[in-house]
């Protein structure tokens, strides 16, 4: 099903265009590993011709305890991402959590996210779009994809266009989460790239207690249903080891084995455009 394009620096979702990619790791841990990742991921794009977005966290605002880590913070994280797209010509993305950031977040960010447990917030939602940067708004783990028309509609008030909504899961209770791919074509309905989160729909909210667990072995066959739908997109957080990821890291993909899977991916996805 063709969807709105929705430009990112120079990465294209949606449209006629080739599956693309958003990846990096969860949250910003230093400057150092965080510029070693994206010149990895950038080196993988270029020798692929892959489209990637890079994505990571300034401050997770949402974790599970208010001991867990949240990254360095907006004005530091914005910094560190600032060099990032200087260094490796990446376009980059984070969350936005409040209206306050929202305009000081889009001199640097080529996209803002709306994170899950937001996406029914107007304010932040209006404040995003009002920037005039594409904004990707998670669907929240308690929305059926139907809900997902009112958000749209929020953000076309502000005559922002450049709309994207990934997929990420619905809450099934007791820690889990349950992917229904029904959801990629009933939202890609409204005209808007759909990009499927294929990490976070393998995790476990507060499933270790004090902290989220996951269920990375999924990642690869649930990722692959996906594209089969048809998405526009694929997220995945990555890093280079991540059982010692101080956030997310159950649910995160070991960044050598996101260049096998995303290599694979996009044999499928021209299949199934193919077929459109």
């Amino acid at each position: 099903m063709s969807t709105r394009e929705v430009k990112a620096g120079n990465v294209k979702i949606g449209g006629k265009n080739p599956l693309a990619f958003i990846a990096g790791p969860c949250v910003i841990e230093n400057e150092e590993s965080v510029l070693r990742t994206a010149e990895k991921l950038k080196k993988y794009s270029e020798s692929q011709s892959i489209p990637l977005i890079f994505k990571s966290s300034y401050d997770k605002a949402n974790r599970t305890s208010v001991n867990s880590f949240r990254g360095p913070g907006i004005e530091e994280g914005l910094e560190i991402l600032s060099k990032v797209r200087a260094v490796t010509g990446l376009p980059v993305l984070s969350d936005v959590h409040s209206v306050s950031e929202a305009k000081q977040a889009a001199e640097v960010l080529d996209v803002l996210q709306i994170p899950a447990f937001l996406s029914r917030q107007t304010d932040i939602i209006l404040a995003a779009a009002r920037t005039g940067k594409p904004v990707n708004i998670k669907k929240g783990q308690f929305l059926a994809p139907g809900d997902v028309k009112n958000i749209i509609d929020k953000a076309l008030s502000t005559g922002n266009k450049d709309i994207i909504i990934t997929e990420r899961g619905v809450s099934f209770g007791y820690n889990n989460l349950v992917v229904d791919l029904r959801s990629i074509p009933i939202i890609q309905s409204y005209g808007f790239p759909v990009v499927y989160d294929a990490t976070h729909s393998v995790q476990l909210p507060g499933g270790r207690g004090n902290s989220s667990g996951g269920q990375r072995e999924f990642i690869a066959p649930l990722s692959r249903a996906a594209v089969s739908a048809g998405c526009d997109a694929v997220f995945m957080e990555v890093h280079e080891d991540p059982d010692k990821a101080p956030c997310d890291g159950p649910n995160m993909l070991k960044l050598d084995e996101f260049f096998v899977l995303a290599e694979q991916l996009v044999e499928l996805g021209r299949l199934v455009r193919g077929w459109q």
